[in-house]
């Protein structure tokens, strides 16, 4: 790694698309937005320690505000017009295997990129007064994360995106296991051996991937025409991995313990950053397009049953954070649902759920931490009446609830309604029972804000609540104006996913001729969706 961090600094030259020129751009800006958090994260555990509690929590906050400013030119310059990948950076890294550092956004990975760098920003203050101990390691893993996250957003060479994709899971298994709860060991180890095992399979198919082209090039991978079988193999490989961390039904059954047992932070970075539904469509479905299809309605059914199941389960939960998992795992059922109907506005909506759902998730996992961190206990049993104690509190508390139930002019409603509208293109009875998220969700979440925030006070733990200090006011405030601003005008986004979205959904439609198939029998897929729709995308409002 020393060698080639050296050869990166002393050979590093960047190879943006034709249609951004370095002329724009004379910074290597995704580099920067992986390493600042990385570095930062070392200096945290080298300067920082339990007896000077206030210096590391100081240190991680410029870190992770120094990781937030590539964000901003990044964002201010991204050209919606150009369908390539844009700000690329292209270093030779190991010759011999044509592996490289290879980076690059465009309108998908964009906003999962400034919303990773918010994330941090997020959690590093969320977590100001509620960690006590080991704070260097707390902080300085949740920074080295956030980097090795950024990475998987930008990269664009198949080696690269399975390093860190894998070196996630390294903080987040000494989060989960060092500042968790009562079964914290247990949730740490059944998280990451599901995880891994899922990786080895995508590594499977991403060998097999180099086999056929000598190269980690994701372009050249998504160029290359596969045989029946071969895309059939990549892409379950791909399922595998990805769909744990989706996560997918069955594939769910290690987040509800990691909310229940792990610390808000860990919960809130799976929340917020979707990595499952990110290596979908970036990898599933360009690189097998014809497997994506000929699979196109298991992945709806599963989809479905995510959707309608998970609420069914979450409205019988006695827990604040299980209730907020299985909400997850319902949310989440949609974007695969809108990624395998395989249209425009389904795929665009699907996007844009991934990043709406994460901060109103990320939001509502706040809130409970809160109120843990001042009962040390998350049984709705042992709520009522908070709004007496914490109004403040129980405002924000509200318009997040809505967010999740999907009330319009929030951040909830466009991706679902985005989603529900592909759906219903592609088939009317499966839009219809996807659909039946709005009721289900408005019936776990209303009930569950019921029972704590209205009532009379239910006990003295109750009466002695504090509300919102100045920082949670601050942060919460954030939050939930991220919730209106993307409820409110999603334009923005939706401009920049769209030409990707086009992008997209060309190269999952490719067909597979078999004068340009690898030999398998001559056999192929049949596509089990329609031709996508003309029209562009529409966003509400």
């Amino acid at each position: 790694m020393l060698s080639f961090v050296k050869a990166l600094t002393r050979r590093f030259v960047f190879k943006f698309s034709t249609e951004f020129s370095t002329e724009h751009m004379p910074l290597p800006l995704l580099s920067l937005l992986i390493w600042i958090p990385i570095v930062a994260g070392l200096v945290v555990l080298r300067a920082g320690s339990d007896a000077a509690r206030s210096r590391t929590r100081w240190i991680a906050l410029v870190g992770a505000v120094a990781g937030f400013l590539p964000v901003i030119p990044l964002v201010a310059n991204f050209r919606n017009d150009v369908t390539s990948m844009q700000f690329v950076e292209n270093v030779q890294w190991s010759p011999t295997f044509d592996i490289a550092w290879h980076v690059g956004v465009d309108g998908i990975s964009l906003w999962l990129v400034a919303l990773t760098a918010l994330t941090t920003i997020i959690i590093v203050v969320a977590s100001w007064e509620s960690i006590t101990e080991r704070t260097a390691q707390y902080f300085g893993a949740f920074l080295m994360l956030s980097g090795f996250m950024q990475g998987v957003f930008t990269s664009l060479d198949g080696m690269l995106f399975f390093i860190s994709f894998e070196a996630t899971l390294i903080p987040l298994y000494l989060l989960i296991g060092t500042w968790g709860q009562a079964n914290r060991r247990y949730a740490a180890i059944k998280f990451f051996f599901v995880s891994f095992l899922g990786s080895l399979l995508m590594l499977m198919s991403m060998l097999y991937l180099y086999s056929q082209t000598h190269s980690f090039d994701l372009a050249l991978w998504r160029e290359t025409h596969l045989g029946t079988w071969p895309q059939v193999l990549i892409f379950l490989g791909f399922l595998a991995a990805f769909g744990v961390k989706v996560p997918m039904w069955p594939l769910h059954t290690w987040l509800p313990d990691v909310h229940l047992d792990g610390p808000t932070g860990a919960a809130v970075m799976i929340g917020m950053l979707k990595l499952g539904g990110y290596g979908l469509l970036r990898f599933a479905l360009p690189i097998a397009p014809q497997a994506s299809h000929f699979f196109a309605p298991m992945m709806i059914t599963l989809s479905l049953i995510a959707v309608i199941y998970s609420s069914l389960l979450a409205l019988v939960q006695t827990d604040m954070r299980r209730l907020l998992a299985y909400s997850t795992i319902s949310h989440m059922g949609l974007v695969t649902l809108g990624l395998f109907v395989f249209n425009r506005i389904g795929q665009a909506g699907a996007i844009v759920q991934m990043l709406s759902y994460g901060v109103v998730s990320g939001a509502m996992l706040l809130c409970t931490g809160m109120l843990y961190d001042r009962t040390r206990t998350a049984s709705i049993a042992e709520y009522g009446g908070v709004a007496n104690t914490m109004p403040r509190f129980a405002a924000f508390v509200m318009l997040f609830s809505m967010a999740n139930i999907g009330l319009p002019g929030t951040s909830g409603f466009v991706g679902e309604f985005m989603v529900l509208m592909g759906a219903i293109r592609f088939n009317f009875w499966i839009g219809a029972m996807a659909a039946s998220t709005l009721v289900l969700s408005a019936a776990y979440t209303l009930w569950m804000y019921k029972r704590v925030i209205f009532g009379a006070i239910a006990n003295a733990r109750v009466a002695k609540l504090k509300d919102l200090g100045n920082r949670e006011f601050m942060l919460l405030g954030a939050m939930a104006l991220l919730v209106l601003v993307i409820g409110l005008n999603p334009k923005p986004f939706t401009d920049a996913i769209d030409p990707s979205v086009g992008t997209l959904l060309a190269q999952s439609e490719r067909s597979v001729h078999p004068s340009d198939s690898a030999p398998d029998g001559g056999e192929h897929l049949q596509a089990a969706a329609p031709a996508p729709a003309a029209a562009t995308t529409r966003t509400p409002g």
